[in-house]
């Protein structure tokens, strides 16, 4: 067996792009195997565009028998030099597990961290309601302050997390919701929320792909405290530095792997962005991912998330009615954001866990300790 990093091709379909492309099948069989569907099997123009992007440094690793490839390994960093933490990922294709191979795999990637100067090393488990036990028997994110979730002690994602140094740090909450005829039901609720929103002075601005230039910026502060204010668990979560240039990055990256963006934000009487979502539309496959939602502080208490949403999946049946599943992703500890999920009808569709693993500063390199 030989691990080596895989190149970054300029293009695919070329024999230069041979060892990405093996890689982006090893990662759609794994993830088709954990769900069953393949909502979550990223395209190789995805991964390409991500790869190629500007503010988040990737690196992926391969385990080699020949020409066959075995496993994968990433690691991935915000190149912002105040970030500590990276994300650590390692899939082992069937039938060549528990050989030791994603040991090996999770040591180069966590290598590329450390040499950057990354300190927190988070890593993530899929669970499918399938694989779960019954409450009680599992394990719980020790700094759930009122999720009840919990993943199965035994499942070999825990085993393997917990023998490589990692403990579970936050457990979210993997929902759908199934949009098929209930476009008028949605508009109803909508125009009720907006209505009560606007004799508050608020606007909803809505955009597909790029926002507006009158708002990036007040978008990107926005972002800006996405960061800072969701819900960590016992993660460390680097807050992240956002601007104009950041954001027109970001939809760059994710315009180029063949993503739409539907986005609204809504906009209070001085012109700032008082809160935001984003629908991500991924390329060949009918299905939407919430990303982010967010209401800062000072805004909250207007039902702006709610209005936030009903407006996003209002604009997402106008856009791309073909697409009537939309998955979103919440930690389980942010009640009020369940909440809202589940008054729109999102229902239970698995779990993923964080992990995590501080790195001793005996581990670290030299001019890190």
């Amino acid at each position: 067996m030989e691990i080596r990093q895989i190149p970054v091709p300029e293009r695919l379909g070329v024999p230069a792009a041979r060892e990405f492309e093996q890689a982006v099948l090893l990662l759609a069989a794994v993830e088709h195997e954990t769900w069953g569907d393949d909502d979550f099997a990223l395209s190789a123009e995805e991964m390409l565009a991500a790869a190629r992007g500007t503010h988040l440094r990737r690196v992926a690793f391969g385990a080699w028998d020949g020409a066959e490839l075995l496993g994968r390994s990433s690691a991935v960093w915000d190149e912002d030099p105040e970030a500590e933490s990276a994300e650590v990922h390692v899939v082992v294709a069937a039938g060549h597990r528990r050989r030791g191979i994603g040991r090996a795999l999770l040591e180069v990637a966590e290598r590329a961290a450390l040499g950057a100067g990354k300190i927190a090393l988070d890593s993530f488990s899929d669970h499918p309601p399938g694989s779960l036990g019954e409450p009680g028997s599992g394990l719980r994110a020790p700094a759930a302050t009122a999720g009840d979730a919990e993943i199965p002690a035994d499942s070999a994602a825990a085993a393997f997390a917990t023998a490589t140094g990692y403990r579970l740090g936050q457990i979210e909450r993997v929902s759908l919701l199934e949009t098929s005829g209930r476009d008028r039901e949605l508009r109803a609720q909508l125009t009720e929320v907006q209505d009560s929103a606007a004799s508050a002075g608020y606007r909803v601005v809505s955009w597909r792909d790029g926002a507006p230039d009158a708002l990036v910026d007040a978008y990107a502060a926005a972002r800006e405290h996405m960061s800072r204010d969701i819900p960590a668990g016992a993660l460390q979560i680097d807050a992240e530095r956002w601007d104009r240039a950041r954001v027109r990055a970001w939809e760059s990256e994710l315009l180029a792997g063949g993503t739409t963006l539907l986005s609204c934000a809504v906009v209070d009487p001085s012109g700032s962005v008082a809160g935001y979502t984003v629908l991500e539309l991924p390329p060949g496959r009918p299905v939407a991912y919430q990303d982010d939602t967010i209401v800062l502080g000072p805004h909250r208490g207007h039902r702006l998330g709610l209005l936030l949403k009903l407006a996003n999946l209002v604009a997402l049946h106008d856009a791309a009615p073909e697409r009537t599943r939309v998955h979103t992703w919440n930690a389980d500890e942010n009640a009020h954001m369940l909440r809202i999920n589940l008054g729109l009808g999102f229902r239970p569709y698995g779990l993923s866990a964080a992990w995590e693993r501080r790195v001793p500063s005996g581990e670290r390199p030299s001019s890190l300790s």
